[in-house]
């Protein structure tokens, strides 16, 4: 029989007296209706919607779940619908030149997930894998396009986050390469602590995300080897606290300056 993880019990490293202080969600989930919505709520797409219309996009979409290490849905394949994340974590990663597979983003709850369809045939660009157990509302993508029709003030909000995701990644593969990697680092753990920090007061802000060192590496366009450095002299500095896949953020004015030198 699988374990059930408490969302709030910490998981052990075997091993280790230290302790990964992340939460876990436990599969099967039922993905209940408050939990919906407030993603939904939450949303950039569709947190102008009032609590009527959330509940009628709802009964729009059905409920989707995977346990940790499950593929959602991988480069290449067709995009017939987008996902919106209730609870749960996934990576996004593309194939590199030299055939790995390299982490491009990690996305938390209320965040959409999937390739915006806008012809007649639609691929997803990225692969998606969860990081955790993780749940989502799943919607046709005619179905979204008819919503687009409907509320206008979501269809503005779907092209912002779409222009914003395109001035990311050009960012990314154009001048930010140039980037020290420390800035780079920064900047990426800052991004993530955002979306997905949790403040524990005087231990820092835990990055609620079970996080490998390549998937640093691949956020900052870098090697583990020099994300692991970094890592270790801001650890010694306590500028981070960190241990086996997690990190805290203790001077967040130290890494947000340390990103301005980018």
């Amino acid at each position: 029989m699988a374990l059930q993880v408490s969302p709030h019990m910490p998981v052990r490293s075997p091993g280790r007296r230290r302790t990964i202080p992340l939460r876990v969600l436990p599969i099967p989930h039922e993905c209940p209706l408050p939990v919906r919505l407030r993603a939904l709520s939450r949303s950039r797409w569709f947190h102008a919607l009032d609590e009527r219309q959330l509940r009628a996009l709802d009964a729009r979409m059905t409920r989707c779940s995977w346990g940790a290490g499950e593929t959602l849905f991988r480069a290449g394949e067709g995009a017939d619908a987008l996902y919106i994340i209730a609870e749960g974590r996934v990576r996004l990663s593309q194939r590199a030149a030299d055939g790995t597979e390299r982490a491009t983003d990690i996305l938390g709850p209320s965040m959409p997930l999937g390739a915006v369809g806008v012809g007649r045939r639609t691929v997803q660009r990225e692969t998606a894998e969860a990081l955790v157990d993780t749940c989502a509302l799943r919607i046709e993508q005619a179905v979204f396009h008819q919503i687009l029709l409907e509320h206008p003030t979501v269809a503005v909000r779907v092209v912002e986050a779409v222009t914003d995701r395109l001035s990311q990644l050009q960012n990314e593969t154009g001048g930010w390469m140039t980037w020290p990697v420390a800035a780079r680092l920064a900047a990426v753990l800052l991004r993530l602590s955002v979306r997905l920090g949790r403040d524990r007061g005087h231990r820092g802000i835990l990055l609620d995300v079970p996080l490998c060192r390549a998937d640093l590496a691949g956020l900052t366009g870098s090697t583990p080897e020099s994300v692991s450095r970094v890592l270790s002299r801001w650890k010694e500095e306590a500028i981070i606290d960190s241990g086996r896949r997690w990190v805290a953020l203790l001077d967040v004015e130290h890494l947000r300056r340390t990103a301005a030198e980018g």
